[in-house]
């Protein structure tokens, strides 16, 4: 009678195991197919949020996404005070992405550049802090009073590292270095060339530094300071 007590007591003991067993792969092993999305912190030169694309698709189970935040929240010991910064600001908002940041920030530069030498102020000015806005827009205003034209010519895709980041509050600041290849030129009214020659190339430094309040639900950094490293010929 006791051998058959504890045979039946083993079948239910059974039964709790594989019912347990089948709700923890239930809970940690589902796949969930689903479109990425857009990344929300990349500084997009027209200042619009990106589409996503219909065919991108992640499969993620609930062990995967538990390790993505203990490996964000957790840097390691031999991160560096930059690093742990980046880290901060990425569980600030799940969004941010460095690689897409940086990404994003060389289109900005590219735009940016651009919009000053055609002198087109409605680019500017949504990616543009009150104070850089306001220099940039009194050169050009200097310029057309003059009667020049500036033409500025980018060869390649510029090169951009992190050099700084911090945060105050829940608004994010990072400085970054451009290092670019251009042509610059300046022409009066009758188009001869007064400043820059067509034929020369320079290397350009740039130390631009971006901020954003990181609780925002506009995606787009704004380019609060600007700063000429050096320059040389190539």
């Amino acid at each position: 009678m006791g051998e058959g007590l504890h045979f039946i007591d083993l079948i239910f003991y059974a039964m709790i195991a594989a019912f347990l067993i089948a709700r923890l792969r239930n809970v940690l092993g589902r796949r969930t197919g689903y479109k990425r999305r857009p990344h929300s912190s990349s500084l997009g030169g027209n200042g619009s949020r990106s589409e996503p694309q219909e065919h991108e698709t992640d499969t993620i189970t609930g062990t995967d996404k538990v390790t993505k935040l203990m490996t964000r929240a957790v840097p390691s010991s031999s991160s560096t005070p930059l690093e742990v910064m980046l880290v901060q600001m990425q569980i600030a908002d799940p969004s941010f992405n460095t690689e897409s940041f940086l990404q994003g920030a060389q289109t900005a530069f590219k735009t940016i550049i651009s919009a000053f030498a055609t002198g087109e102020l409605r680019i500017l000015r949504p990616l543009l802090s009150n104070t850089v806005f306001d220099n940039f827009s009194g050169a050009i205003e200097t310029r057309t009073h003059a009667g020049e034209s500036a033409e500025t010519q980018l060869l390649g895709t510029p090169t951009v590292e992190i050099l700084a980041a911090r945060m105050q509050e829940w608004t994010a600041f990072i400085t970054l270095r451009f290092v670019s290849e251009q042509i610059n030129v300046v022409q009066n009214s009758d188009g001869q060339i007064v400043e820059g020659n067509q034929n020369q190339v320079h290397k350009v430094v740039d130390v631009w530094t971006f901020t954003r309040d990181l609780r925002s639900s506009d995606p787009n950094w704004t380019l609060i300071e600007t700063r000429s490293e050096n320059q040389s010929y190539v």
